[in-house]
């Protein structure tokens, strides 16, 4: 089923990280919720803050929420 949500982040990997995905395209993989900031700045949410990206409605977290970094 896909998503409704245009911000995918994957649950972690067996080295640590997360892949993102952003309306259908791998930006890369983020180590924390301040990498995963600057993914989504870059992806045009600019003014956005950890806090904003850890309570957005935008994110479908797999694996685990906004706190959840390591397997």
């Amino acid at each position: 089923m896909a998503s409704d949500r245009p911000v995918i982040v994957y649950p972690p990997s067996e080295t640590g990280g997360r892949r993102v995905r952003v309306d259908g395209k791998i930006l890369g993989t983020a180590y924390s919720l301040q990498d995963l900031t600057v993914f989504l700045q870059h992806a045009g949410l600019e003014g956005w803050d950890e806090l904003d990206v850890a309570g957005s409605g935008l994110i479908e977290w797999r694996g685990g929420g906004p706190d959840v970094w390591e397997h």
